[in-house]
């Protein structure tokens, strides 16, 4: 595996303000005078690491972590309140079924869309479209708008896009849980394809199968911070003899 980096993230804090009013009506809204009380909820804490080119880095955690955060800033979704990420590549982000799709475009026109925005040209977006609709298996579904398309269908679609734009990393946040057995080998196999031929993968997943199956490398946050990160196998057992899921 080449040691060039595709990923640097130094010391990333992320942080989200919430405010909560107790207004439950209009007309309470219109005679609040005081400022709602607002919290800040600290969700990364100082991480650092390297993703390397060739490299599958496997993020664990329990829910609130701070691992879908931590995607979404390596996917230019958010920006950090301190600290550096640089990427060096072209990015395929999988993080969440169905964003990035307009709801009321059909498939087709959502996959022209987003092929476009993860950098292909209209050209290249149409010469792919019928090997993106062969492997996302959706038949005459994908002419339809895509709000009456099921989570699996678009979990299908988001995938069958990212895997065909010559992505240099892919981000994926538990997609591969979603789906009918078959086609989630199916992923799996597209995934190890683009492993063989020098992609970089940062996964995010709660199935030790799966980390154990796809990463070199495994980290684990905890509240926010890096609590050990080396082999797979032996970060995964540290994680679930702490009670991980």
């Amino acid at each position: 595996m080449s040691q060039a980096v595709s990923i640097h993230v130094h010391d990333v804090h992320k942080s989200f303000i919430t405010s909560r009013s107790g207004v439950a009506s209009l007309k309470t809204l219109a005679l609040w005078w005081r400022k709602p009380p607002k919290k800040v909820l600290s969700v990364l804490k100082g991480v650092s690491f390297d993703v390397h080119r060739g490299e599958c880095l496997a993020l664990v955690g329990r829910n609130g972590a701070g691992k879908s955060t931590l995607l979404s800033l390596i996917a230019r979704i958010y920006k950090p309140n301190q600290g550096n990420i640089q990427v060096t590549g072209r990015l395929a982000p999988l993080l969440e079924l169905g964003a990035g799709f307009h709801p009321d475009l059909t498939g087709v026109d959502n996959i022209l869309f987003n092929a476009v925005v993860l950098g292909l040209s209209r050209e290249e977006a149409r010469s792919r479209m019928p090997a993106i609709i062969e492997f996302s298996e959706l038949g005459e579904a994908v002419h339809q708008p895509v709000r009456t398309l099921s989570s699996g269908m678009l979990a299908r679609l988001g995938f069958a896009i990212a895997v065909h734009v010559d992505a240099d990393i892919l981000l994926v946040d538990e997609v591969l849980s979603v789906g009918d057995y078959r086609f989630e080998e199916k992923c799996r196999n597209r995934i190890e394809e683009f492993r063989a031929q020098g992609g970089t993968i940062v996964l995010v997943s709660h199935s030790a199968r799966t980390v154990q199956m796809f990463a070199d490398r495994c980290i684990w946050l905890e509240n926010g911070q890096v609590r050990d990160e080396g082999d797979p196998e032996r970060v995964i057992q540290a994680y679930l003899g702490q009670g991980g899921v």
